[in-house]
C-alpha cells in the first residue's frame, strides 16, 4: 500500500490547474506530464504510487503561466492553500531545482518520482514538438534515432533544456538514450488518452 498520498482528489486538482492556467499550452503540457508520470510509476515498479506520480505530474506547472518569475515558490502557497500534503509539494517544488530559487532554499529531487520528474518535464516539450513535425503529427511512429537527430539540434525546440534533461538522466543513473527512449514510449502510448483529455479541458 502506498504511503504517498496528495490530500486532494484528480478532480480538485484539475479545477485547481484551469483556475490558474487558461492557456490550452500549459493544459496540455500538465495533462502529457500526469500520462507520462503515470506511465513510469508502472514501468519502474511504483504501481500503488501511480495516482500520486500522475498528480505531480498534472500539477508541477501549476504557478508557471501566471507567475513565471516565482515558478516553484508559487507553488507551494497555492498547493498547501488547497490542502496538498508536504510530500506532493516538495515533490512538484523540487523539477525546478537549480532554476527557479536561490541557492539556500532550493529543492532538490530525492525520490525516484521527483528524479523522473525532473527528468522527463522538459523532454515531453521536446518530444512533443517533433512530434508535430512529422506528416503524422503522432509520436507512434516516431523512432529513438528521430528523437536524437532532433535532440542534438539545439536550435530545434530551444527552450527545452538539454542540459536538464542531461542531468536529470544522470540523476536516475540512466544512459540519455535510456531516458529518450521511456519517454517517447511513454508518450506514444499513452498519446490517445492525452488527446482525450484535452479535448474534454481546452
Amino acid at each position: 500500500m502506498s504511503t504517498l498520498t496528495a490530500g486532494v482528489g484528480r478532480e480538485e486538482a484539475l479545477k485547481l490547474l484551469k483556475t490558474y492556467n487558461t492557456e490550452a499550452f500549459h493544459i496540455r503540457h500538465g495533462l502529457t506530464v500526469e500520462a507520462v508520470m503515470g506511465w513510469f510509476a508502472k514501468e519502474l515498479g511504483h504501481g500503488e504510487e501511480e495516482e500520486f506520480w500522475s498528480l505531480v505530474g498534472l500539477m508541477h506547472d501549476v504557478d508557471f503561466e501566471k507567475w513565471p518569475e516565482e515558478h516553484c515558490v508559487k507553488a507551494e502557497e497555492l498547493l498547501a492553500g488547497a490542502g496538498f500534503t508536504p510530500e506532493f509539494i516538495h515533490a512538484v517544488v523540487s523539477h525546478g531545482w537549480g532554476m527557479t530559487r536561490k541557492a539556500q532554499t532550493e529543492v532538490k529531487p530525492e525520490h525516484e518520482m521527483e528524479k523522473v520528474l525532473f527528468a522527463c518535464d522538459e523532454l515531453t516539450g521536446l518530444i512533443g514538438a517533433a512530434a508535430l513535425m512529422r506528416p503524422s503529427k503522432s509520436t507512434k511512429d516516431m523512432e529513438l534515432k528521430s528523437l536524437k537527430k532532433k535532440y542534438k539540434d539545439k536550435k530545434f525546440a530551444a527552450g527545452c533544456s538539454r542540459e536538464v534533461i542531461q542531468q536529470g538522466a544522470e540523476l536516475l543513473g540512466w544512459e540519455l538514450d535510456e531516458l529518450l527512449e521511456k519517454t517517447l514510449r511513454a508518450m506514444a502510448e499513452c498519446e490517445d488518452a492525452i488527446e482525450a483529455e484535452v479535448a474534454a479541458n481546452t
